[in-house]
């Protein structure tokens, strides 16, 4: 059966390099090459999960953008919208992993290829049969002007009755939490589904008060308020009820990718119309795998893998 849904995002993509040990960066002798960034790992997520997926970016037109998109083509995700520029060396990121599986990103990527793309880039017909148009964060955080094409990309979905979700996924090392909540607070009445870490809201707002949390929602008219909690769990605020689900016990290798992972998961839901809960099991499932597996994106399952895994169904091998 083909896919029913598709989905859209648009955002920086990066040569990730993987340490080969744990530990401090400065101690790690080797590095392994890899593809991330963050709606880059949401494109993939969804399309792994059955969806249509279009990811619309910028690469240096050097080995390393050549090879981000063959990997992303090769992963199912549409890359019509996808352009090499020359004279902008493809983004670098270097990853530290601790052993508990937590860590820190360090970013090399001054005159990214991103950087090229210009609201007039951003075209009506990009949007055809599209779904749902989903934005994060780090590519608002990249350059200010940025915010003007996602405006550009929000107000045509807005026009052509396209559901937005967006995730902050603040980057203070790239631009201030104070430059965060500007940018956002000029977004979120665009925004249906807000998808964003505990840790987020309360930066964003300021605060750790449930009722805040709340009040943001019925301010921007925000129909699901997702607040992601990690080994927690997660719950969503949906007509005026909190709905919860409990975390997957995993032993985590990696935790990079596993909120874009959520993301997808709950986009999928979403989109099939899971019932609440079973919606958050389902996104809870493909960010729980996702740390299970050294990577930005490697760990990203496939469909019948989170049911099985949710499902708590054994699988033979043979």
């Amino acid at each position: 059966m083909p896919p029913s849904f598709s989905v859209f995002t648009i955002g920086d993509a990066l040569i990730t390099f993987n340490p080969s040990q744990t530990g401090p960066m400065r101690y790690v002798p080797q590095f392994e090459r890899k593809v991330g960034g963050a709606e880059l790992n949401f494109a993939i997520g969804c399309s792994r999960l059955g969806l249509r997926s279009k990811w619309v970016s910028r690469l240096g037109k050097d080995e390393f953008g050549r090879y981000i998109y063959n990997f992303v083509r090769g992963e199912g995700v549409n890359t019509e919208d996808v352009q090499f520029v020359e004279g902008y060396p493809t983004s670098l990121n270097f990853k530290e992993i601790r052993e508990d599986g937590s860590g820190k990103t360090f970013y090399y990527r001054y005159q990214s290829p991103i950087l090229t793309l210009t609201p007039d880039d951003i075209t009506e017909d990009m949007l055809d049969g599209i779904n749902l148009v989903h934005i994060t964060g780090v590519f608002l955080a990249v350059d200010p002007k940025n915010i003007e094409i996602v405006k550009r990309v929000l107000e045509l979905a807005k026009q052509k009755h396209i559901t937005v979700s967006m995730d902050p996924n603040i980057r203070l090392k790239l631009w201030t939490i104070e430059e965060a909540r500007k940018a956002y607070f000029e977004l979120l009445p665009y925004v249906d589904i807000l998808l964003t870490g505990l840790d987020e809201i309360k930066l964003i707002l300021d605060s750790s008060s449930e009722e805040d949390f709340v009040n943001l929602a019925k301010r921007y008219n925000i129909d699901q308020l997702v607040i992601k909690d990690g080994a927690n769990g997660s719950r969503v605020f949906y007509r005026g009820i909190w709905f919860q689900k409990e975390a997957f016990a995993v032993k985590p290798v990696d935790t990079v990718g596993a909120g874009d992972g959520f993301d997808a998961g709950y986009i999928y839901g979403y989109l099939y119309d899971l019932h609440m809960e079973e919606r958050l099991a389902f996104a809870n499932g493909v960010g729980a795998l996702v740390t299970t597996v050294s990577g930005d994106n490697e760990g990203l399952p496939y469909l019948e893998e989170v049911w099985s895994f949710i499902r708590n169904e054994a699988v033979i091998e043979r």
